[in-house]
């Protein structure tokens, strides 16, 4: 999974990707200082893979990552080209959804690109942008398929009557994700890599003050009903606490928390919201020589499940063994479990679930 971080300059990316992947990206109180697209990968926290590897002792420990990409900031003009324009774009359409961070603070230490703080206004200007970039696409695909549709085929004037709505979709202001299509019709759109069919996370970044009482910030108010509106997720965050929670071992870091009235860090939340916005869970396989977490779609079946991990798995799948996460974890060990019948062997039309501990059997 990647996710492509993005807003204006001065809004707080670099600071949070730095926190999120301490991989120590620049972060100055200019525009632009963040040029080229930093890269940094996460491992996902997932305290069921930790139990497994304490019950196993495995020789490997792979849990599932997510790749953070820090994206230049945006400014008004990007999709004409303004400021670094459509290399910020092209850098947008290689991530799997965009974590939108958002000004939710006042400091007039912090130079604004706009003058001053108004998260909605920055949330549009960002839209606009992305939009106007995708509309140009639109209409470049649609000169294609009309001159196509002249030879008479039904499928190239099927194909220019979608496009044509979308254009006019687009042409007032809406993102692609909220152009309401048929499956046949969602299928065709997907083909054309549009930035605003992509899935979005508003992450509201406040100061220390306002995050400890985000539900009575009305910067974040404002944020989050717009993002009810679009079906997006909303995180509140303070990137400057995160930065500064990566300086602290484990049992300062909890009791930081605890004081600032927080439950689990910004990015365990980043991370969950992510799951939840793409679909995805995770199954786990272990055993000595590995204890493993794997990221796939809600609804994928055994067998392509089995496909994550060799595709030979899934060419001669022959059933899945099966134990819920918290099943073996109450019987303590693999055979108490299967004793009590609570490892279950499951075909081709099994449906995964989230923490399904799996052993697939197979013959090539």
């Amino acid at each position: 999974m990647k996710l492509g971080i993005v807003g204006l300059p001065n809004v707080g990316k670099s600071t949070l990707f730095n926190a999120i992947t301490n991989a120590g990206a620049d972060s100055a109180n200019y525009p632009f200082c963040t040029i080229e697209p930093n890269v940094g990968t996460v491992a996902v926290p997932d305290k069921r893979l930790d139990f497994l590897a304490q019950m196993y002792n495995p020789k490997k420990y792979t849990p599932a990552v997510i790749e953070f990409v820090d994206i230049a900031g945006l400014v008004r003009g990007a999709s004409k080209g303004e400021g670094l324009g459509n290399k910020f774009l092209e850098n947008i359409r290689r991530t799997d959804a965009i974590v939108h961070v958002v000004r939710c603070f006042d400091d007039d230490n912090v130079i604004h690109v706009e003058g001053g703080t108004d998260p909605l206004r920055d949330m549009d200007i960002i839209d606009l942008e992305l939009i106007m970039a995708d509309l140009e696409m639109v209409v470049r695909r649609l000169d294609k398929v009309q001159k196509a549709a002249k030879g008479g085929d039904k499928k190239f004037r099927y194909e220019a009557e979608v496009f044509e709505a979308l254009r006019d979709h687009l042409d007032a202001g809406k993102p692609a994700r909220s152009f309401e299509t048929s499956g046949d019709d969602a299928a065709l759109i997907a083909t054309s890599d549009l930035l605003t069919l992509k899935p979005v996370i508003y992450a509201a970044n406040m100061d220390e003050t306002g995050v400890a009482s985000f539900a009575e910030n009305a910067y974040y108010q404002a944020v989050k009903t717009r993002a009810d509106g679009e079906g997006a997720q909303v995180l509140p965050i303070c990137a400057k606490t995160e930065q500064e929670l990566t300086e602290l071992d484990e049992a300062e870091r909890a009791m930081f928390l605890e004081e600032m009235g927080l439950e689990e860090s910004g990015l365990n939340r980043l991370i969950k919201c992510s799951y939840t916005l793409l679909g995805l869970i995770s199954f786990l396989t272990a055993g000595a020589d590995e204890c493993r977490a794997w990221t796939i779609t809600k609804g994928t079946k055994a067998p392509q499940a089995a496909g994550k991990i060799h595709s030979d798995f899934e060419r001669g799948f022959i059933r899945a063994e099966i134990v819920a996460f918290d099943d073996l974890k109450a019987c303590g060990s693999m055979n108490a479990a299967r004793e009590k019948g609570l490892v279950r062997s499951e075909g081709k039309d099994y449906v995964m679930r989230d923490g399904d501990v799996t052993l697939f059997r197979f013959n090539v």
